[in-house]
């Protein structure tokens, strides 16, 4: 089967300019029709224009905005996969579990816990080379966001969409990450690890206890600790701005602290690393030389080879389009002029 892909994304925008396009369009139309109505009744002035065509106008717009829309999608440059291939790959098998909780959002480190998150996984991402990666997020509970693959790309787009309103269920289920994450690994030889990216809140009392199971099935358990134990407040987040801050049935400001301690235990009984962020850098270089060390296994994976372009066939249909609506006039033809669809013959 073929697959589409768009080789120049960073043109998309264009595909609003057109947008824009239609509506100053029809803001022109409009603004016509009323200054014409400023010299009387508009349908008896449509009488007395003689050839001035007022659908025509709109005929060449619509030409020229359809010929402009092939036209972008000419840039974007759509693509086929025509040829798919066995390729080998070699690396290991990565499932990180992000903390997506509302305590994420506290700004002791900067810019926030959860955006330092994404930028720490981001940047591991591009040290990939032949790895498989899958991403799990969790609050109160824990979710698959991202199955296990090799698409690098569709893992970073996944990852721009983490926010701490994702997860309905509130709390830091460390345990329920880890099993799930231990759950998502296929049924091969392959060397596995999981990282937890957390500050280590912990509402449950079995993550550790799912570390040591890990353990004991060969998958390898890190963890980031993001924060710092001094603790900051849980803002309030409204549409993606800060009304505040958590407060207690005391109206005392809720402070959330890393728990280090638990991290700790965890990663100790993963048979892994623990690191704790900060604004100077998240701690994943000593992940990844560990995550290095682990012995890469060889698997297959199926990529496509050769993508085709079809951006000459969008570009011949916009140049067809702006040559009509370059010979269309403004004016009526001599013979159209003499047709009236909408006459009625006077009875005698």
């Amino acid at each position: 089967m073929d697959i589409l892909r768009l080789d120049n994304t960073e043109w998309m925008h264009l595909f609003w300019f057109l947008a824009i396009m239609v509506v100053l369009f029809v803001m022109a139309l409009r603004w016509k029709k009323r200054a014409l109505q400023s010299y009387g009744d508009f349908p008896v002035f449509r009488k007395t224009a003689g050839s001035l065509s007022f659908a025509r106008p709109r005929v060449k717009f619509f030409l020229f905005f359809v010929a402009m829309l092939f036209l972008v999608v000419a840039i974007v440059n759509p693509q086929i996969g025509s040829k798919l291939r066995e390729a080998e790959r070699k690396g290991v098998d990565l499932m990180i579990a992000v903390d997506v909780s509302r305590s994420m959002d506290a700004t002791d480190i900067r810019p926030s816990r959860l955006e330092r998150s994404r930028q720490a996984i981001a940047r591991l991402i591009d040290e990939l080379t032949g790895d498989r990666i899958g991403i799990i997020v969790f609050a109160g509970k824990a979710y698959t966001q991202l199955p296990i693959t090799t698409d690098y790309a569709a893992a970073k787009m996944y990852l721009s969409t983490l926010s701490s309103d994702m997860v309905p269920a509130q709390g830091t289920s460390i345990g329920s990450a880890i099993s799930l994450a231990m759950e998502s690994f296929s049924d091969n030889n392959h060397s596995k690890s999981i990282i937890v990216i957390t500050d280590g809140e912990n509402h449950d009392e079995d993550a550790v206890e799912q570390a040591r199971i890990a353990a004991e099935k060969g998958i390898t358990v890190h963890t980031i600790g993001m924060g710092l134990p001094e603790g900051a407040p849980i803002p309030v987040m409204q549409n993606g701005r800060r009304t505040g801050f958590k407060k207690d049935k005391d109206g005392n400001t809720v402070m959330t602290r890393l728990n280090e301690k638990l991290l700790t235990e965890v990663a100790s009984e993963g048979k892994g690393t623990y690191v704790r962020a900060n604004n100077a850098q998240a701690g994943l270089k000593t992940i990844f030389d560990e995550i290095n060390r682990m012995e890469k296994q060889k698997f297959e994976s199926k990529v496509y080879a050769d993508y085709e372009d079809r951006f000459q066939y969008f570009l011949a249909v916009a140049i067809v389009l702006l040559m009509i609506e370059v010979l269309l006039v403004n004016r009526k033809s001599r013979f159209a002029g003499k047709i009236n669809l909408f006459s009625k013959e006077e009875s005698t």
